[in-house]
């Protein structure tokens, strides 16, 4: 009898879960959509021409190779 309650608490638990998550899936459908920002084309570009370039290459993998195998000339 004891079991048969236990199983019983869990299915209660599983089904008031399950229908909560059903209920939040339906309320985000109410919502209107959201406008999302416009992009300004000229702003970004010129936010790119700011950056400044950089001197040397970026190796990535620079600190994981030795010192002595960086670049050699031919």
């Amino acid at each position: 009898m004891k079991t048969f309650a236990v199983a019983l608490g869990v299915l209660a638990l599983l089904a008031t879960s399950a229908q909560a998550q059903g209920k939040l899936r339906h309320s985000d459908d109410n919502k209107p959509e959201q406008k999302k920002p416009q992009v300004d084309d000229k702003a970004y570009k010129a936010a790119l021409e700011r950056i400044p370039e950089s001197k040397e290459k970026y190796d990535p993998w620079g600190v994981a190779r030795p010192a002595g195998t960086a670049k050699q000339p031919k």
